[in-house]
């Protein structure tokens, strides 16, 4: 069964650092763009970043742009969430993705709709 599994979530001040990592079970993910999404209590769940299956092309929310950076290691079935300047408001539930292709059509990459596995989630908490 395929899978995918983040980690490295936790409570942590306002202005630090988190690295989440999200773990997929078949290499058939290396092919996949792969995105991360996140829901805080109360609200929908949202887009935060997507990166296509060669790591080129990268897309950010407007509220996390210039603070966390997506990331992928292939060899390692490997996506990364470097989260830095961490606000309180970025406390959330997040999600790693598999998108249903390798490349991201600007249009449609931060729609749930276009991603097929999701990870459990993990949570972060930003206390101020």
């Amino acid at each position: 069964q395929v899978q995918l599994e983040e980690s490295g979530g936790g409570l942590v001040q306002a202005g630090d650092s988190l690295r989440l990592s999200c773990v997929a079970s078949t290499r058939t993910f290396s092919y996949r763009a792969m995105g991360w999404f996140r829901q805080a209590p109360g609200k929908e769940r949202e887009f935060v970043a997507a990166l296509d299956w060669s790591g080129g092309v990268s897309y950010y929310a407007d509220f996390v742009k210039g603070r966390f950076t997506i990331s992928r290691d292939t060899a390692k079935n490997m996506v990364y969430l470097q989260m830095n300047s961490l606000k309180t408001e970025d406390t959330a539930v997040y999600y790693c993705a598999a998108n249903r292709s390798p490349s991201l059509a600007r249009t449609i990459m931060s729609r749930e709709v276009e991603y097929d596995y999701w990870g459990q989630g993990t949570q972060v908490t930003v206390s101020s």
